[in-house]
């Protein structure tokens, strides 16, 4: 599929806000978020099931991907945010029409659940997608400068991104396997890559920075899911992999019926060290306070020697 980039974003443009899975939980969450990007200068337009909920979704499959397909729709959007994750974007994936996506390419953003989406797109469209925030978190508490700087690299600046540093000295990036790779970047949240597979919209790793991230899953459930993904030939197929920070992903005080003594790390080396694939773990990717926008599906530089990222090429135009 021939890449596709969406507008760069600047001030007084038209930001449509969706909710792809699951409903906020406070009304005013939304509009924190929408006054920040007024602030910044943006006009923002809400899709027209917003704030329907239907049980554990942000209103039914069909009027979830109604909005998604209204905003490409509509001429005055320029870019779509989501309000956050949660579940059920894999739900309305049947709804969606690419052909209208890949006509009328615009900014999308969102991570988490979002990742079945961003995958989907990239598979039908070829259109450079964003993992980044979602704008429920745009307001003073949830908001960092690291958050914000890599919203409008990503999304509003002409130069490619460059080197997704930490977001903190302090903290550690661990190499799994040194070496150095470049590819296209793909990936997001581990659950929702590993659902993908045997789908139609399932992910393409060959020759491809492959990124991960999870949250709130134990080591034995990542194990299971990546020997998914090695039994798929997605680990092996990829050029490099990165691994996110992976919050809140030790193992628990609970009996699943085996002692349960591998660690996070422990399964990352066992699976991908092996492969001889330069690999690093701990960027600020994911479920992080801190948490890097990456264009999905432009070219990347993996200097897993030195623990370093690099976005190469700009994901708008």
């Amino acid at each position: 599929m021939e890449k596709i980039k969406p507008k760069r974003l600047e001030k007084g443009d038209t930001i449509g806000i969706i909710a792809p899975a699951s409903p906020h939980y406070n009304r005013s969450d939304i509009t924190r978020g929408i006054e920040t990007l007024e602030e910044w200068g943006f006009h923002v337009i809400t899709g027209e099931n917003l704030h329907n909920k239907h049980e554990y979704l942000a209103g039914t499959d069909q009027e979830r991907a109604h909005d998604f397909n209204e905003m490409f729709r509509n001429d005055e959007v320029d870019a779509i945010f989501v309000t956050h994750g949660g579940y059920g974007s894999a739900r309305m994936l049947r709804y969606i029409d690419f052909d209208l996506v890949r006509k009328n390419p615009k900014i999308f953003i969102g991570y988490s659940d979002i990742t079945s989406l961003h995958l989907a797109i990239q598979k039908y469209t070829g259109l450079v997608t964003f993992h980044g925030p979602g704008m429920a978190g745009f307001n003073s508490e949830d908001l960092t400068d690291y958050r914000k700087e890599y919203v409008f690299k990503a999304l509003c600046q002409q130069e490619p991104i460059g080197e997704i540093r930490k977001a903190n000295e302090k903290k550690w990036i661990n190499r799994i396997q040194k070496g150095e790779a470049e590819g296209e970047l793909t990936g997001g949240n581990l659950t929702l890559v590993c659902a993908s597979l045997g789908t139609p919209y399932e992910i393409d790793t060959k020759g491809k920075i492959l990124f991960l991230e999870e949250v709130w899953t134990e080591p034995w459930n990542i194990d299971h899911m990546f020997t998914h993904l090695y039994n798929a030939g997605k680990l092996q197929e990829a050029a490099g992999i990165v691994i996110g920070e992976c919050t809140d992903c030790g193992p628990k005080k609970m009996d699943p019926g085996f002692h349960v003594t591998f660690s996070l790390e422990d399964i990352l080396y066992e699976f991908i060290e092996p492969l001889g694939i330069p690999a690093i773990h701990g960027l600020p990717i994911g479920h992080t306070k801190d948490l890097a926008t990456l264009p999905m599906g432009v070219n990347a530089y993996l200097d897993a020697t030195n623990k370093k990222l690099f976005v190469k090429e700009s994901g708008t135009r």
